[in-house]
């Protein structure tokens, strides 16, 4: 399959671990669609003088990488295009993938009535006038083939066109090591193409080339605005109705929050001794749990049973995303002494797999990843066979922040990516779905068993959610959870609709064919919710030796 994904502006780091993680682990094609952050790159051919400025002086990160290629300049306005293909065993498969690439933006740009783009002998890329006296390069192109373990070869990096980006920028560099033949753009040129219009030219391009089988494309922003009929008079907007119109949901479809629950969604309210037991253990160590905060529905269940997810670094989130019932605000100081607190808890509990999670701390230079980590390490120093699962927030993409919580070695590492790749910025505004498929990626490649999860409810269709099970899968993670969102109140996002058990079950075994090793799908499921046995389902080793 060509899974074809449009992610919006991705910083470079993420893209490139993004591709490579897919490059290793999917049995699938992808064809990236994004724009990045402005950067420098240097192929691995490059020279650095060619590189005119101080960098730092402009506030744009200079970045090595592994493609082919001199120094190049990346930034909005600018499409870029990388192909995740499954290359052949020629010797020349490299070149070939090239000019099959070169190609497809020609006929693109043809398409799109560009007059005279094409290619100048000895200088890869896609150039305009190449026969004149002055041709002019408008796309550059850097590849490189990897072969995984597998043995199988893949293609990473791609190309960049330039359709209304800032040209100063290549005026710091020697674009591509060439002194004597400029950098252009289609809006310099005075091509009037909009960067949708040279997208989808491109894409379709790309999916005649290679797409030879089933091909699916979800993308993080509608292709074009959704059109929508202006309100009643007196009628008020539904929280979060622009961002849900924006992505193509109908936010007045949404059932009511008086709406009676079906059957499936009722809860036993279970409050017994070994419920009031877990609530005084944790209320005597002041901690927070998300089963109160966020309004868990299996918490009577949960607690019954001796289990609690801990919810550490405070109870006020620095985000408000549209679902999230836990309070947000200015947050307090971290309490230095929560993580030896939450271990006791543990102890005092006798629980044999414990989780923790934490609110979004982006006031804090590690995004409260050094906390996280403190806290798995008490937990095992107070009682070493107790299984850790940490679920935490994407540290804002920052790498060394991520580092701690992957050195502290957990034995499972969770984080969600809460819905499908087109409401994401509806449901979640301060994420990503290309950065948490990052985080999981690099999880993954710690070697750490990996868990996600999403809601639906949301306005999402049920291709698109097997679609994100699939990226999900093929970044590594191997635990999925898909649970029904409930709408905590009228300042949250509406329900569209209730999914039935038997689109769950639909849903489960589609992740289990797509590869992950454990799907819980159930009306009621919740992120930590069985997570012990989900663990067991997945049972390997994570920790270094000694």
């Amino acid at each position: 399959m060509l899974r074809v994904r449009r992610l919006g502006i991705v910083p470079y780091h993420e893209a490139d671990a993004l591709q490579r993680a897919l490059a290793e682990r999917s049995d699938d094609d992808y064809l990236l669609v994004l724009e990045h952050p402005p950067v420098f790159t240097l192929g691995v051919r490059a020279d650095p003088q060619h590189v005119l400025c101080d960098p730092t002086a402009l506030g744009v990160p200079l970045v090595r990488t592994d493609r082919g290629g001199d120094v190049t300049f990346h930034g909005p306005g600018q499409l870029v295009v990388y192909p995740v293909l499954t290359l052949s065993d020629h010797p020349s498969a490299g070149r070939i993938h090239v000019g099959r690439l070169e190609q497809v933006v020609i006929d693109a740009l043809t398409e799109l009535g560009v007059a005279g783009a094409g290619r100048l002998a000895g200088f890869p890329g896609i150039w305009l006038d190449p026969e004149g006296l002055r041709p002019a390069k408008v796309a550059a192109i850097g590849v490189r083939a990897r072969r995984r373990r597998d043995g199988r070869r893949r293609s990473l990096h791609g190309v960049a066109i330039n359709v209304d980006c800032d040209l100063s920028m290549f005026e710091q560099i020697v674009p591509c090591g060439i002194r004597d033949l400029p950098v252009t753009s289609l809006a310099r040129a005075g091509v009037d193409v909009s960067f949708d219009q040279v997208a989808d030219a491109v894409v379709a391009r790309a999916v005649a080339e290679w797409g030879d089988g089933e091909i699916e494309e979800q993308a993080v922003t509608p292709r074009r605005p959704a059109s929508s009929a202006p309100l009643a008079l007196g009628r008020r907007e539904p929280p979060g109705a622009v961002r849900l119109r924006q992505a193509g949901v109908d936010p007045g479809a949404g059932l009511a929050l008086s709406a009676r629950k079906p059957p499936w969604l009722r809860v036993q309210v279970r409050m017994g001794e070994e419920f009031r037991s877990t609530s005084r253990t944790l209320g005597s160590l002041s901690l927070v749990t998300v089963c109160e905060e966020a309004g868990c529905p299996n918490i009577f269940e949960c607690w019954a049973e001796g289990t609690a997810t801990f919810m550490v670094n405070g109870s006020r989130c620095t985000r408000a995303c549209g679902f999230c019932k836990v309070d947000t605000g200015r947050p307090l100081p971290l309490d230095p002494g929560e993580p030896e607190r939450v271990a006791e808890a543990v102890e005092r509990l006798g629980l044999a797999h414990a989780v923790v999670t934490c609110v979004a701390r982006d006031d804090l230079p590690d995004g409260g990843a050094g906390a996280i980590a403190r806290t798995v390490d008490a937990i095992r120093r107070r009682r070493p066979g107790t299984r850790v699962e940490v679920l935490v927030s994407d540290c804002r993409g920052d790498q060394e922040a991520l580092a701690q919580i992957l050195e502290s070695r957990p034995d499972v590492f969770n984080h969600n990516i809460e819905t499908v790749a087109r409401l994401q910025r509806a449901v979640r505004p301060s994420a990503g779905y290309a950065r948490s498929l990052t985080v999981l990626a690099r999880a993954a490649d710690a070697g750490l068993v990996v868990k996600s999860g999403l809601m639906v409810g949301l306005g999402e269709r049920e291709e698109e959610v097997v679609a994100t099970l699939a990226d999900l899968a093929g970044v590594g993670v191997r635990i999925a959870t898909v649970g029904q969102y409930l709408r905590p109140s009228r300042a949250h996002l509406p329900v569209a609709r209730w999914w039935t058990p038997e689109e769950f079950e639909r849903l489960r075994r589609a992740g289990l064919d797509l590869g992950l090793v454990h799907v819980e799908a159930s009306p009621l499921t919740r992120s930590s919710y069985h997570a012990r046995a989900a663990a067991e389902a997945t049972a390997a080793p994570t920790r270094r030796s000694g």
